[in-house]
């Protein structure tokens, strides 16, 4: 019900990044951006608006579920136990609610409408071997949507219906005690990398506390899910056959209790290498 409730809203509040992102089965492209009502030559949308757009709401957002998982944790730690299945659609919830809010401010900003920037994403993407920077854009923001939702939608293209990119049916999925050890392997990666970049930032001469250095540095580390994406190819393990395996044991108090540490873990790190941590 609540996540029928945050659809509605979303329909509700203007235009909607669900459908710019993740777009229903048999979306017709037009050929040139002049078929679309309204559009008029000067008014094209470039792809470095498009990257521009996506970039700010990326950043928007990974601020939105930060403080919700501060605030998550904070009850978990004052003794209040909320099951997986709960705790994930409340995440879809507000995070929904958050881009039904911020993405209409944002279209406004760029002067552009939901008709005109969905079209024009889905044209980029078309040829995205053409458009390298907007395929990136916009499937780093899918991915965030996903690991927030556990729909797979990275990498979904008109027509599809479903992610381009998802892993075909795989064999055996990781066991608990496997995952667990897969689980260290991948925070441990992407906390290197993200000390990397503060060690580099610091070197740089940058205060951390700027907001523009700080939106720089959140900007970077959503890059270092590539390296645990590469730790775990070193033991074996594919990100698919990672991410389907939590989804598996998600209702396990061990696993649960083990990747609350891990998070924990990485944001003491980060602060103590003097990353605010609001970040």
């Amino acid at each position: 019900a609540a996540a029928a409730g945050s659809m509605l809203l979303l329909a509700a509040v203007g235009p909607t990044l669900k459908r710019t992102l993740f777009p229903p089965e048999n979306v017709e492209i037009p050929e040139d951006l002049d078929e679309i009502a309204g559009a008029e030559h000067e008014d094209y949308i470039t792809p470095e608006d498009v990257v521009k757009i996506f970039d700010q709401l990326f950043v928007e957002m990974q601020s939105v579920v930060a403080q919700l998982s501060q605030q998550i944790q904070q009850l978990q730690m004052a003794g209040q136990q909320i099951p997986e299945k709960q705790l994930r659609q409340i995440l879809k919830q507000e995070f929904e609610r958050a881009i039904a809010v911020r993405q209409v401010a944002v279209f406004d900003e760029h002067d552009v409408d939901e008709d005109c920037i969905r079209e024009a994403t889905w044209e980029f993407l078309e040829s995205s071997e053409e458009h390298p920077k907007v395929k990136r854009s916009v499937e780093r923001f899918q991915k965030l949507y996903e690991n927030i939702t556990g729909e797979k939608v990275v990498g979904r293209r008109p027509g599809d219906g479903k992610s381009s990119m998802v892993a075909k049916e795989s064999g055996e999925l990781l066991s608990q005690e496997k995952l667990i050890e897969a689980a260290q392997v991948y925070f441990d990666g992407i906390g290197k990398a993200m000390g990397d970049i503060v060690k580099r930032m610091k070197s740089e001469g940058k205060n951390l506390r700027d907001p523009s250095v700080a939106q720089a540095i959140q900007m970077e580390f959503a890059e270092t899910n590539d390296a645990g994406e590469a730790a775990l190819k070193d033991i074996g393990v594919s990100y698919d056959t990672f991410r389907d395996s939590l989804e598996k044991h998600q209702q396990s108090p061990e696993v649960a209790r083990v990747l609350a540490m891990l998070q924990m873990k990485q944001q003491q790190e980060l602060m103590a290498m003097g990353v605010p941590a609001s970040m």
